[in-house]
């Protein structure tokens, strides 16, 4: 259970405005690690901070002890080349079909040939249950392919760690479930390490091994571990009305 990526005393701003001081926690290897809490508390900003887009205020965050912000503009480009990230709204380019979009990091980090990065896109296609659809657009597929082909541009590269923004976001139950399964899988295939925002109950449950929990009120972390676990020990009423809401609202 060694750290894969560690937080330090992070404290994040915009400009004047503090959005979360004093977080300290571990992401240890093949973890499927859940950043959760209430909206505005900043599980996305904190998302952008761990992939290297924000920098801190304070603290730092170290990726196998390398500290992301403590190194040159070029080390941490490269370091950022280990990562895979799947944005909430996809991203992908609407004029590039899904092969084009899968094939288009190979394209810019690797030397492979076109006839190469063709056949590496199609297979990380079929990975994400998408055999076939390479020469569709992302206009022509539903949003769970969408979710899908997304996921497939993220894992080009075989990172090490995986990043998702809220990945179930907009689907039905049905198709949410399936992407949980398909996450999953990747984690055992690839031994990644995978950090996720989500507010989705299911799956925070179903496939969260480790968290952290942000709060709103105190601008800080309220706890951190195994969602399931936190469940049946940890005593912070906010925690607890959060990860069962669920039950309350059956009441």
């Amino acid at each position: 259970m060694d750290a894969h990526i560690r937080v330090r005393n992070l404290t994040m701003t915009y400009g004047d405005k503090l959005i979360q001081q004093n977080l300290s926690f571990d992401v240890n290897h093949n973890d499927i690690f859940i950043i959760m809490g209430g909206s505005g508390c900043g599980k996305s900003t904190l998302l952008k901070h761990m992939i290297g887009l924000y920098q801190p205020s304070e603290g730092e965050i170290l990726v196998e002890d390398n500290s992301l912000w403590g190194v040159s503009a070029q080390q941490r480009q490269q370091m950022m080349q280990h990562f895979g990230v799947s944005y909430q709204a996809g991203a992908l380019v609407s004029s590039l079909t899904l092969l084009e979009n899968v094939g288009m990091p190979l394209e810019l980090y690797t030397k492979l040939l076109p006839k190469e990065v063709a056949e590496l896109a199609r297979l990380k296609l079929s990975m994400v249950g998408l055999a076939g659809f390479g020469d569709y657009y992302p206009s022509e597929i539903s949003g769970g392919m969408l979710k899908r082909a997304a996921l497939a541009r993220a894992i080009a590269l075989d990172p090490d760690i995986l990043f998702f923004d809220e990945p179930s976001a907009g689907l039905d139950p049905i198709s949410a479930r399936l992407l949980d399964d398909l996450i999953l899988e990747l984690s055992a295939s690839m031994k990644a390490t995978i950090v996720i925002v989500t507010h989705e109950l299911a799956s925070i449950f179903a496939i969260g091994t480790n968290s952290v929990f942000l709060d709103v009120d105190t601008k800080t972390m309220l706890t951190t571990g195994n969602p399931n676990e936190l469940l049946k020990s940890c005593n912070d009423e906010k925690v607890q009305l959060f990860l069962r809401r669920g039950e309350l609202a059956n009441v």
